[in-house]
């Protein structure tokens, strides 16, 4: 399988111009060390690349071998409903090593959030079930790591690292500008 299912959607957290011709969703784990090191890469794409292109983080917590993922991402769609998902992505991959309750409600406090509401939000079965829809769609889209990328809708079995990345999304651009995917 290497077509993404569910295309991108309203349940999906969009960072940058929602009709850019470029489109990257990365599954991700926020305990993961090689999402760790994507996190900058990606970080330094979306600032190169700007409004050329949009991307979209979806959950794939590896539960079995990282004790904190799930519940790092539950906080993080928990940051999204007080409109602070991007803000606690970050502050949660550039502080992976730390992702007990008492750091990530530090966290949710650093950026703002209602703590209380933010307590109770981290309880919600829709957040559970979102997380856990997420990585279903990883399942059913063929993904087998973290991270993985899809760009404008396709599978990315490419490297990532260093710029590797980047010159094949500027390479899509450039072969045909107008691929809304």
């Amino acid at each position: 399988m290497t077509q993404l299912i569910p295309a991108v959607n309203s349940n999906d957290h969009r960072f940058g111009n929602s009709a850019a011709p470029l489109e990257l969703v990365e599954y991700g784990d926020y305990e993961c060390p090689y999402c760790g090191r994507a996190y900058p890469i990606v970080k330094d794409i979306q600032r190169k690349l700007g409004s050329e292109m949009k991307f979209v983080f979806r959950n794939f917590p590896l539960s079995k071998i990282h004790a904190h993922a799930f519940s790092a991402a539950v906080a993080t769609e928990a940051a999204g409903l007080q409109n602070k998902f991007w803000e606690m992505h970050d502050l949660i991959f550039e502080n992976q090593n730390a992702l007990d309750d008492e750091n990530i409600f530090r966290f949710a406090r650093t950026i703002g959030i209602d703590l209380e509401r933010f307590k109770n939000d981290i309880q919600q079965k829709a957040l559970i079930d979102k997380v856990e829809k997420d990585f279903e769609s990883g399942l059913r889209s063929g993904v087998n790591r973290t991270p993985t990328f899809f760009i404008n809708g396709k599978k990315y079995d490419g490297g990532w690292s260093g710029d590797q990345l980047l010159q094949y999304l500027k390479n899509q651009f450039s072969r045909d500008p107008l691929s809304q995917g």
